[in-house]
């Protein structure tokens, strides 16, 4: 007997019939959107993406078929009307403000823990990962017509949000070594 929550669908199925949409979507291709869109929103192991997309296929959300690809063959999911009702449902409702398991704030909280030059060294160390995920979004942006005419616009306006993201990161950032850094310096 399974447990009573594992059919209920959860954000992160909801994100995977979001990114399959109308067209389908290959496994392989699931996890290449989780890598490009999902650091900043919704992160998650490929074997998570892949666990999920059969799980939703098994609840009847989803259908596949395999298909010939170059090295081997891929397996290509689609919604089914299941899928289609579920997800339609899904976004016309309220959307809530995301819910952020943010570590380096809680660093913050916890820095009367340790010395801090400690705490600005350890939260400075996040503009190496906001430089990658500006060259993430930069490469996303690159081509984006092309690769995906049909949410271009949609996309777009997503890479702001994470463009925003990082911004609002860096200027944290600033804020955290204005602020500690200094009384480091005058401690």
């Amino acid at each position: 007997m399974s447990p009573p929550n594992a059919n209920r669908l959860r954000p992160f199925s909801y994100a995977l019939l979001a990114v399959i949409g109308d067209r389908g979507a290959s496994a392989a291709e699931l996890v290449e959107m989780a890598r490009r869109g999902g650091p900043l929103f919704w992160s998650r192991a490929s074997t998570q993406v892949y666990d999920e997309s059969r799980r939703l296929e098994r609840l009847g959300y989803l259908s596949s078929r395999i298909e010939p690809a170059r090295t081997r063959p891929r397996r290509v999911y689609t919604l089914t009307a299941r899928g289609r009702e579920e997800l339609r449902a899904w976004l016309v409702e309220p959307a809530p403000f995301p819910r952020i398991e943010h570590e380096a704030n809680l660093r913050l909280v916890a820095g009367d823990m340790i010395d801090d030059a400690e705490i600005v060294a350890s939260l400075t160390a996040m503009r190496a990962e906001l430089d990658a995920h500006e060259s993430l979004i930069e490469a996303s942006l690159d081509g984006l017509d092309e690769r995906l005419p049909h949410r271009a616009r949609y996309l777009r306006l997503d890479y702001s949000l994470a463009q925003r993201l990082v911004d609002a990161h860096r200027a944290w950032l600033d804020d955290v070594e204005r602020e500690l850094g200094e009384e480091a310096e005058n401690g």
